[in-house]
């Protein structure tokens, strides 16, 4: 078998020609040799590549078609970097140079004019692989090269950095733990403020650098280093030496002073000990006159230092770290990374929680080689990269997924595909070319939740693209209970958003179950707000905190009379009554203030108030007293102030009954807040009895 046959065995080739007609003559002329695939217009082709992209060799593409076009179709390419790895003829009966022109501007690579012979359509689409192929094959050794040099200069720096970190007893992870704080610091930042002169290319150069903050170290005697108590002043000042140590031996290396790794690293050793206040050490810098690139790494050190067990102290939790760094118990940092540290906490825990320290080296050379791509010293091979970290993160979003309804949601072309699985039990095609439409959006969800779904999606932060919520879908003309999970994706140094994929899994019964055994569990049935036993947990729980900064009033009253409404309307009448008091003790309190039925005509409140209690007390007496119907609704209220209960419950519930027996006592029709002689009053009436 020849070169050019080897080649071409059995590759597969697009043809996108609205004509059925010219799509067989040209697949007469190449199915001997190509696998081939067929689309009627851009829009088709789209869905095509969405799902072969990596198989297809070429693509012979017409100019004149309906939906989307062959100029339509380049532009979609172009825009989603199909064009850099799949080559592109143009055939077409539009012989005009204009036409011509536009073409090769947008990529094409050849431009076949119609009527076409049979010879001229093999050459061309034999050229064009051969020319594909060796493009791939040269930019797979250079990547490769990239690659296997960043892996190189990457163990050199950890050999020498854990050489320090094993002397010092620390971890081997503490290098990569401070590399990994270093990247999600600065990614952060970048997002917040374009203050500082770095961009997203500097990030894979800091991390780097990042690993020889403690360098100086080497110079420490081992009995101070590892001193297990608290170090003396004489001590603590050798010590201290380490980081204008660590940024001498960079200095001090021998031709190299010009290198940015090695520039980046003096900075970083040098000055991640000082603060923002200016009480850090060796030159005393304050605020911007620090190194941004040395105040994240200094934070990031702090972080790790207080989540990592030492020879002088126990590893503290992830939430109890953030909060002393927050609260100013390590140092005084910037309050731009200090935003930084907070936006990440939840990433930040579980990628330590979850780091392999090979994949994440791997992942992290790849980066790099993206950056070198984006700075234009090999362009060509951006896109495979991209592709590459795309299947990635969608493997991992699918690795937990079994027979559910996948999805894959496109901005440019706007479409949406779904898995064979979720095609087959929707009932609908696998390739939707209008999702918002009746096809899928109007059919399936119902109102504007599907719009909603995708704004959310697109709106989703970049820290936390995943976002998920509980629809009630129309699967196969049935309403289920759906939750429908979503991971943005963007690309390019700017991001920008291009879709999303994401999974629906029906929860229906689940979660029916749950709302019964919830409402059954906390609710009045009549009323529908919360049964005593419900608010009493509640409120037990907020006694417990015994938070002085907030205080609370209870509030138990009963309907005056009330056995009239029974007696002389009936009981069905009297249940309206209460189901009136009920809305109007919702409309007049707060959505984080506790209502509750208590049994019969009994309710209670629980609420925050400020300074005076009196004002608030006032207006919701006279909020529930009013009428129903014919029926004069009439109250005695009681109240008790949380913070004399001593967290006790009961004893605040016997305040504010005391308190209530006082008003029924002075003729019903009023309110009252306990005082210690209401006591008194009770344990004289009860003596009398």
């Amino acid at each position: 078998m020849s070169e050019q046959e080897n080649l071409s065995a059995r590759k597969k080739i697009l043809i996108v020609d609205d004509s059925e007609m010219n799509r067989s003559l040209l697949s007469d002329i190449l199915c001997s040799e190509y696998d081939i695939l067929e689309a009627e217009n851009g829009m088709e082709a789209s869905a095509i590549l969405h799902s072969h992209e990596q198989d297809i060799a070429v693509m012979l593409l017409d100019i004149v078609m309906p939906v989307m076009d062959g100029f339509e179709m380049l532009d979609v390419m172009n825009k989603n970097g199909w064009i850099k790895s799949i080559p592109v003829i143009m055939i077409s009966a539009e012989a005009a140079s204009a036409y011509v022109d536009r073409a090769y501007d947008l990529g094409v690579h050849d431009y076949i004019s119609r009527p076409f012979d049979e010879r001229t359509v093999r050459r061309r689409v034999i050229n064009t692989i051969m020319l594909s192929a060796k493009q791939k094959e040269l930019v797979n050794m250079v990547t490769e090269q990239i690659v296997e040099k960043e892996r190189d200069n990457r163990i050199m720096v950890e050999i020498l950095s854990n050489i320090v970190e094993f002397r010092n007893g620390e971890s081997g992870l503490h290098v990569l733990h401070i590399r990994t704080l270093t990247d999600l610091i600065l990614r952060r930042l970048l997002e917040k403020t374009d203050k500082y002169n770095i961009s997203r290319k500097d990030i894979p150069l800091i991390c780097n650098a990042s690993a020889l903050h403690d360098i100086g170290k080497i110079s420490i005697p081992s009995k101070i280093l590892n001193k297990p108590g608290r170090l003396t002043s004489e001590e603590y000042e050798i010590m201290k030496t380490h980081s204008a140590e660590g940024a001498r031996i960079l200095r001090d290396i021998p031709m190299r002073e010009q290198e940015p790794l090695i520039e980046m690293g003096y900075r970083i050793c040098r000055w991640h000990h000082e603060r923002y206040d200016g009480k850090g050490y060796p030159d005393g810098l304050k605020g911007e006159e620090i190194p941004i690139e040395a105040q994240v790494v200094a934070l990031a050190d702090v972080y790790d230092a207080l989540t990592s067990k030492r020879v002088y102290k126990d590893a503290y939790s992830h939430e109890k770290a953030v909060d002393m760094i927050l609260n100013g118990e390590c140092g005084t940092f910037n309050p731009i990374l200090m935003e930084c540290l907070k936006d990440i906490s939840s990433t930040l825990k579980t990628e330590f929680a979850s780091l392999v320290v090979e994949k994440n080296k791997e992942m992290e050379m790849m980066d790099t080689v993206e950056q070198i791509m984006e700075r234009g010293e090999l362009d060509v091979s951006e896109r495979t990269l991209k592709l590459l970290e795309h299947e990635r993160m969608k493997s991992r979003f699918y690795a937990d997924m079994s027979r559910e309804i996948q999805f894959e949601y496109t901005v440019t072309p706007e479409m949406m595909i779904l898995s064979e699985w979720g095609a087959g039990y929707l009932g609908m095609p696998e390739t939707i070319i209008n999702p918002r439409g009746e096809d899928f959006g109007k059919k399936i969800f119902g109102g504007d939740d599907f719009e909603i779904l995708l704004t959310r999606t697109k709106n989703a932060p970049k820290e936390s693209p995943v976002i998920e919520g509980t629809y009630l879908l129309n699967i196969k003309g049935q309403e289920r209970w759906s939750k429908v999970i979503t991971r943005s994706i963007w690309e390019g140094e700017t991001p920008e958003y291009t879709g999303a994929i994401g999974k629906i899994v029906d929860i229906n019964d689940d979660l029916e179950k749950i709302n019964r055994l919830e409402k059954m569990a906390s609710r009045d049935s009549l009323t529908g707000i919360l049964n005593h036993r419900a608010a009493k947990a509640r409120i037990n729980t907020i006694l417990a905190r015994g938070k002085q900064d907030k205080d609370y009033i209870f509030c138990m009253f009963d309907l005056d009379k009330f056995k009239m409404a029974n007696d002389n309307y009936g009981h069905l009448f009297g249940d309206e009554v209460l189901k009136y008091v009920a809305e109007t003790l919702v409309e007049c309190t707060r959505s984080s203030d506790i209502v509750a039925r208590m049994g019969g005509d009994e309710f209670l409140i629980f609420m925050e108030y400020t300074r005076d209690m009196e004002p608030q007390v006032k207006r919701i007496f006279q909020n529930l007293c009013g009428q129903y119907k014919d029926f004069p609704i009439r109250i005695s209220m009681g109240v008790g102030c949380a913070k004399d209960c001593g967290g006790d419950y009961d004893r605040l519930f016997h305040m504010a009954d005391a308190a209530m027996y006082v008003v029924k006592q002075n003729g019903r029709n009023g309110y009252r807040i306990y005082s210690e002689e209401m006591e008194a009053a009770l344990n004289e009436t009860s003596e009398g009895k």
